[in-house]
């Protein structure tokens, strides 16, 4: 995205009103279930282990955290970007800051937790939970 630089300065009648409906549309559309504050996750059962396949781009691997506590497998994701425009005396024209913390729980039962891997590579997180011995092919996935 094309990004022009103006001075903090400007009057409220010299804002171009294609930027107005441009920012107004990411408010908007930001809201979405979609959004960039929801975690992207594919779960796949196999004959020995659960597969879990969650988006997490852009985020460090030092930022993710993943726990399997009571059943319940959590992963968490925290970034924050910061964003300085100087111009080319060395103001500051535009300074914007996100920050994001991200969040899903998945209840999983027959787990064999002492054998859980996980990985991170461009960002996609894989997490392969094996199921233990005593595993009942009875028992339901509920996705929180």
């Amino acid at each position: 995205m094309a990004f022009d630089m103006r001075p903090f300065n400007n009057s409220f009648f010299d804002i171009n009103q294609g930027d107005f409906i441009k920012d107004l549309g990411r408010q908007v559309f930001n809201q979405s279930p979609f959004s960039a504050s929801s975690i992207t996750t594919d779960i796949k059962e196999l004959d020995n282990a659960y597969v879990v396949e969650a988006e997490l781009p852009g985020m460090d691997k030092e930022n993710i955290s993943l726990t399997f506590d009571n059943n319940i497998l959590t992963i968490e994701g925290k970034q924050s970007i910061e964003n300085n425009q100087e111009d080319e005396e060395g103001r500051v024209i535009r300074k914007e800051r996100s920050y994001s913390n991200v969040r899903r729980q998945f209840t999983f039962n027959g787990v064999d937790q002492t054998a859980i891997k996980a990985s991170y590579n461009d960002g996609m997180l894989n997490i392969t939970l094996p199921k233990s011995e005593q595993y009942n092919t009875d028992n339901q996935i509920q996705i929180d």
